[in-house]
């Protein structure tokens, strides 16, 4: 059971981010930090690929909109990378059977991942993008405080991992009206705008 607060920490963490998760575990494991990191996570080629997506996501995880597209489509890639993530630490050291790491990591991503883009999905309904930028520097800082944290004290970091995760559900829960709202006024807008190219409604005169 010792590893069991590392993996459902990380597996949490790579469902906001996976890639700085990845990144993350590898620079530990090469510089010698911890020895919970598995080799294949110190790869080179692992280490830049992750920071290249990792750039990529600061990038477009702060654009309106563009969050929310880059959530959709990472909801399968974070939670397989929290499951395979989890795996390896599992099957590094031997106290917990991979599968069930795997497990556990993945339904977490998944969970963190759900609530990351509902939470974006609400703060899209701002029209200023600087609580986009916020939200998203504030969860980069989250992920890389609490894994670091995890490094030293594993089960105070999944202790946090796990607050922060039911937190972040209640808050989805009670922006859920607002974001159907949302949701609906976009549909709507479509609608007009479709409605206006086929040549159905026009629009008054300026």
């Amino acid at each position: 059971m010792s590893v069991l607060p590392l993996v459902f920490t990380s597996g949490w963490a790579s469902g906001i981010n996976a890639y700085a998760v990845v990144l993350l575990l590898g620079v530990f494991g090469a510089t010698g930090l911890t020895d919970e990191v598995p080799e294949s996570l110190q790869r080179t080629d692992v280490l830049v690929a992750a920071g290249v997506l990792f750039l990529c996501e600061a990038v477009a995880d702060k654009i309106p909109y563009v969050d929310s597209i880059w959530d959709a489509v990472h909801t399968v890639i974070r939670p397989v990378a929290g499951a395979v993530v989890a795996a390896l630490l599992a099957g590094e050291s031997g106290s917990l059977p991979e599968l069930a790491a795997g497990a556990v990591g993945g339904s977490t991503a998944l969970m963190s991942h759900l609530v990351k883009a509902g939470t974006r999905m609400a703060v899209n309904t701002s029209p200023e993008p600087f609580s986009n930028i916020a939200v998203s520097t504030a969860e980069d800082l989250g992920v890389a405080g609490i894994i670091t944290f995890a490094m030293f004290h594993p089960v105070a970091a999944a202790v946090i991992a796990a607050t922060l995760l039911a937190l972040g559900i209640v808050t989805v829960v009670f922006l859920a009206g607002r974001i159907r709202r949302f949701l609906r006024r976009r549909a709507q807008r479509r609608e007009e705008k479709r409605l206006v190219r086929t040549g159905v409604v026009h629009r008054p005169p300026q």
